[in-house]
């Protein structure tokens, strides 16, 4: 490398052009070797530095989403799920309801593919650089419990409810909510009411929600009037998608 380049390497380490800086050398020679214009080097040049800093933002967003794991799409086995519309999916995958603040609420029983769905459309947005946060719906009741009795509540609400463009609370109704938490899974949901899309899923039919909100009927018809005002709503029936291979096998018995 000649003294220029090691200047201009530099000069971008300096100025957080760490792309180029990486690959001025390079990129320099090609450009040499191929007669471009000083245009395209250019272009080149500046083309590095955004796909790579594109690809620090993906992965950034990525971890502090709190995805329990990566999962996509293409990964969903559509045949084996029943309910499940790969065109409405698909439809989602397109990420406008984010843009438009609308809600998508799967439901049905375990093992069915609901937290899956919500964990690759999830994905899906941090690769399209919006800001996404996963937590179990105990898991955050318990933050905000703990943030009330530290007296940072309204700080840790903004920061983990409003903060992100896609919200998704998994596992509603897998345990009973206290008074206190169905008080602020309600906060929840009326705060990010056309601000924000919420993505959930949930165990339990509509009809039986009031059983994990304190048996408060008043507040759950409140709540679910926000919720699902405008939103998308996958009912996904069906046996247990972790279970097929053991009782294909006879590890367990046929489902009754």
């Amino acid at each position: 490398m000649n003294m220029q380049h090691e200047r201009v390497k530099n000069l971008c380490e300096k100025m957080g052009l760490l792309a180029i800086a990486s690959e001025y050398a390079g990129l320099c020679q090609e450009a040499a070797k191929n007669g471009s214009a000083y245009s395209d080097l250019v272009e080149n040049l500046l083309l590095t530095e955004w796909k790579q800093r594109q690809g620090r933002s993906r992965s950034m967003l990525t971890r502090m989403a709190g995805f329990p794991s990566i999962k996509t799409l293409d990964e969903f086995d559509f045949n084996f799920a029943q309910g499940v519309s790969k065109k409405q999916i698909e439809e989602l995958s397109s990420l406008a309801f984010i843009d438009r603040q609308e809600n998508v609420v799967f439901l049905g029983p375990s093992g069915v593919g609901k937290t899956h769905l919500s964990l690759a459309l999830g994905y899906s947005a941090t690769q399209s650089g919006i800001k996404t946060r996963f937590i179990s719906a105990m898991e955050l009741m318990t933050q905000l419990d703990k943030a009330h009795r530290q007296g940072n509540y309204k700080q840790v609400l903004n920061r983990t409810v409003m903060s992100p463009r896609l919200l998704i609370i998994d596992e509603i109704g897998y345990l009973p909510l206290n008074r206190m938490q169905a008080d602020y899974f309600f906060q929840v949901v009326a705060k990010r009411y056309e601000k924000g899309a919420l993505m959930v899923t949930s165990n339990l039919n509509f009809g039986e929600w009031d059983k994990t909100l304190a048996e408060d009927r008043i507040l759950t018809s409140a709540l679910l009037d926000r919720l699902l005002h405008h939103s998308h709503v996958i009912c996904i029936k069906g046996d247990s998608y972790r279970l097929k291979d053991k009782r294909k096998a006879g590890v367990i018995g046929p489902k009754k």
